[in-house]
This record gives C-alpha cells, sequence and structure tokens, in this order.
C-alpha cells in the first residue's frame, strides 16, 4: 500500500444533509423539520436548562448564606515580610507590589502582627491589625492609615 492509494473504509465519511434544497433532494419544502410546532420556527426549541415543565436544577437547590456585594478584601502582609525592606524606609503600598510582597491590591493592603519586625520603618497602608501597630510603634517606626 502506497500513500496515494490510502482511501477512507467504506461509510466512515457521510455527506452532509443539504436541506431545503428542492423537493428532489428528500429535504425540500419543510427541511426536515416537520409541519408544525416549536421546532419547525426559527428561533424555536428549549434552552439548554429546560426540563420539560419541572421544577429546573438551579431551581431546586437551596440558597445558602448572604454574599455582600460591597464587600472589601484586603491583601495581607505580615509583619516578618517587612523585614526585608532598609531601616527607615518608607514602605507603601507601590513599594510592596513592587517587591512582590503582594500581588494584587484588591480593596487594600492590611498589616496583620504576625512575626516579629527588626527594623523602624514608615508603613502606609489600608489598614492595621491592633497588634500590627503597637509592634511598628515599639520598633520605634510610624504607621499611616490611608
Amino acid at each position: 500500500m502506497k500513500l496515494h492509494e490510502l482511501k477512507p473504509v467504506e461509510g466512515a465519511r457521510k455527506n452532509r444533509k443539504r436541506v431545503g434544497r428542492g423537493m428532489s433532494s428528500g429535504h425540500g419544502k419543510t427541511a426536515g423539520r416537520g409541519h408544525d410546532g416549536q421546532n419547525s420556527r426559527s428561533g424555536g426549541g428549549v434552552g439548554p436548562v429546560f426540563e420539560g415543565g419541572q421544577l429546573p436544577l438551579f431551581r431546586r437547590i437551596p440558597k445558602r448564606g448572604f454574599n455582600n456585594i460591597n464587600r472589601k478584601e484586603y491583601a495581607i502582609v505580615n509583619l516578618d515580610d517587612l523585614n526585608r525592606f532598609d531601616e527607615g524606609t518608607e514602605v507603601t503600598p507601590a513599594l510592596m507590589i513592587e517587591n512582590g510582597l503582594v500581588k494584587k491590591e484588591k480593596s487594600g493592603i492590611k498589616v496583620l502582627g504576625n512575626g516579629k519586625l527588626e527594623k523602624k520603618l514608615t508603613i502606609k497602608a489600608h489598614r492595621f491589625s491592633t497588634s500590627a501597630a503597637k509592634a511598628i510603634e515599639e520598633q520605634g517606626g510610624n504607621y499611616e492609615v490611608i
């Protein structure tokens, strides 16, 4: 067998139905849609979630909880992450993003008190936990809510 002698197996390739191309084609006039009803009309038929009048799945499943559309989600930074900056640096959200401390700012940045701060820094963020604020001031640094 050579490359030019290859051909598909009998019945493997089927010609497409050319509907609405005259009576002699066998698919003329109603084009295989029948005479009347929802499916005979253009745009007819039911949607993908229609279950024949049965209560649809998305209405049968119970709703749970409450989704607050005004929810704010903060990017979190811990105190021990801030030790990478030099003594006396003013740490801003832009600087944190630049250094890879935060990937996305989201609604803002919140500084939490995990770990130990070893340097005197001026930190600007949107939120501070009380333990973080206390630890920053103990180290002689400042924090500013923006």
